[in-house]
This record gives C-alpha cells, structure tokens and sequence, in this order.
C-alpha cells in the first residue's frame, strides 16, 4: 500500500486560512490515508494571533505553527492543490487537480468573523475528506 495522500492548502501569506484548514484537516483525516500541509506564496513571519486565538477555542494549538513558501516541488508533491486567494500566483503543475475556495482573509477581523471564518472552513474540509474516502474508519477503496 503506497503512503497517505498529500493534500496542501495555499494562500497568500500562510497565516490564517491555510493553516487553520491543513490543521482543521489533519484532526478528521485518517493520516494513513491523507495528511494536510499549509503554505504561502509569500509568507508572513507568523500566524495572525486572531487565528491562533479562534483554533485555540476549538481544540487546536497553532501557536508554534510558522508561515511557509510554497514551492513548486511542495505543489508536485500533492494529489491536491486548495488555494484560499492566491489561484493566480500558486505554481502551475500540470496534471495536478486543483479547487479554489473563496474564503475571506482572517487576518485583521475581529474574533466573531475569524469563528464564522474556520466553521466555513470546518464544513469545506469536512466535505473533501468524505468525497475522497479519507475520514477515519473509512473503508478502504
């Protein structure tokens, strides 16, 4: 059996929806299955401290958690690309499958937006782990 499958969500800075969905992710994806990593194409120097708060409610330590640039081989190594605003900037890879998720930028909102913000999120990858069969206690396909 080969290993898990590589999904990597992008924005542009690295600081608040990707991470908060490559985290949202990794809590409901069965790892031998599919693993989250979150990247940027031009990374901040840290995670906006209203998404670490807003994460922090909902179980999830990103205090320790630091922006990174998304590179082209990061890109090839995933079976999915979800980008969060920055579709036109993200590397293109050919053969690569990609979705697009219009999600506004946390960054700078108040504590009730970036709540409204990681639910929406919460939802989303809910949905794309059931589509791929990557939940815990999936069966195996």
């Amino acid at each position: 059996m080969a290993g898990p499958e590589k999904v990597v969500f992008a924005c542009v800075h690295n600081a608040g929806r990707s991470q908060m969905a490559a985290a949202l992710f990794n809590q409901v994806a069965d790892p031998a299955r599919a693993r989250a990593v979150s990247a940027g194409t031009e990374p901040a120097d840290r995670v906006h401290p209203e998404v670490v708060e807003a994460m922090r409610e909902a179980g999830t330590d990103l205090s320790s958690a630091r922006p990174h640039l998304l590179t082209r081989e990061l890109a090839a190594s995933a079976r999915l690309l979800v980008t969060m605003g920055c579709a036109e900037a993200c590397p293109y890879v050919s053969g690569l499958r990609r979705e697009d998720w219009p999600l506004d930028d946390p960054k700078g909102r108040g504590i009730d937006d970036v709540r409204r913000i990681r639910e929406e999120i919460r939802q989303r990858v809910a949905r794309l782990v059931a589509e791929n069969g990557w939940g815990r206690g999936a069966a195996a396909g």
